[in-house]
């Protein structure tokens, strides 16, 4: 039987849900699902949607969404975050079609208690099964919930010695990322003074103030700001280390993205991090905070060619294993199939 899905988020935005919602619907649609997407950047989303044959409605609000999902007559509503929850609960009122909702971040529904309440005795209780993108994220879910790791493409696993000696951060320069963090890890590891430079992929509201903190700590010159890139698996096949300090990273996709290059990571010991990298290799994880133990420990692995052949060929394994598209779909279908 081939399962129609529509995947709703209630936004015009792209980023990380956005991004994580094209990925899965393309592989879907690869895998002969019947797909089509409600919501997210029309301009990115269109271009990129319509290319594997996946359906694309611009949904800016939740009513924007609610119109799309009574228009969408397909077997299964997948939504996104709890603006695309509300959504698919008010737009399948008459047809009753199961709800399938994906929950991205590691917090209940709802801003404020009264809100919370409200959404649990209404929108979570209508939706038919709920998956969670890591443990984390699921230990704010009531009731049944699978756990569904994002996959990616596997890469060719590129060695240590043909890699430039580059401590990369990929990730948005927001407060919750804990880019400067990231910084002083960089900076009080001694690397950059042995030849080694900072590479920083990613925008947002804190890069005024990470510049004023690479000037401090003296080590712009050796920092280039790159901005965002339209796909850092580009930087990530040619950098020596993956830096990854946000201490409450609900999944951490650029994480996987680096093992999926067999680049060795050095990342905070919290959240998704613990499912991924820390699956493999928990010596690379430093206690959130701990610019220390996080300068060691990227020292350290920087410092050795071998280990961090050992470490990269390690994670690339465990991605081919554990992180693929194939095994995501895969389990999707089988939640889905759960409801139909």
């Amino acid at each position: 039987m081939t399962i129609s899905v529509t995947h709703v988020t209630a936004s015009d935005r792209y980023a990380g849900v956005e991004a994580h919602i094209r990925t899965l619907a393309t592989a879907q649609a690869r895998a002969g699902l019947e797909v089509s997407v409600v919501g997210g950047a029309p301009e990115r989303m269109q271009t990129e949607l319509t290319s594997y044959g996946v359906g694309f409605t611009p949904a800016r609000t939740v009513w924007d969404a609610v119109l799309a999902v009574r228009r969408s007559g397909t077997q299964v509503i997948h939504s996104h975050l709890t603006a695309a929850d509300l959504a698919a609960y008010l737009g399948t009122r008459l047809s009753r079609t199961p709800v399938v909702a994906t929950r991205h971040t590691p917090q209940s529904r709802g801003a404020t208690r009264l809100r919370r309440e409200a959404l649990r005795h209404t929108v979570s209780r209508a939706i038919a099964a709920e998956t969670a993108v890591s443990g984390y994220a699921a230990a704010f879910i009531e009731g049944p919930c699978t756990v569904i790791h994002a996959g990616v493409s596997t890469e060719r696993l590129v060695p240590a010695p043909d890699r430039a000696p580059v401590i990369l951060i990929a990730q948005r320069m927001e407060p919750e990322k804990a880019t400067s963090e990231g910084v002083e890890i960089a900076a009080a590891s001694g690397l950059l003074d042995e030849g080694w430079r900072l590479h920083i992929a990613g925008d947002g509201a804190l890069r005024p103030r990470i510049e004023q903190q690479l000037a401090a700590l003296g080590i712009a010159d050796r920092t280039s700001l790159l901005g965002r890139v339209a796909d850092a698996r580009v930087l990530m096949r040619s950098a020596g280390v993956l830096l990854a300090p946000c201490p409450a990273e609900a999944y951490g996709l650029s994480v996987v993205e680096a093992m999926a290059c067999g680049l060795p990571v050095v990342a905070s010991g919290a959240g998704g991090h613990v499912e991924t990298v820390g699956s493999v290799t928990p010596e690379s994880l430093f206690a959130p905070g701990d610019i220390a133990s996080g300068a060691r420990i990227l020292a350290e692995l920087a410092a050795d060619p071998s280990r961090r052949d050992r470490v990269g060929s390690s994670l690339h394994e465990a991605q081919q294993r554990s992180f693929t598209l194939e095994r995501q779909v895969e389990l999707t279908s089988q939640v889905y199939r759960s409801v139909l």
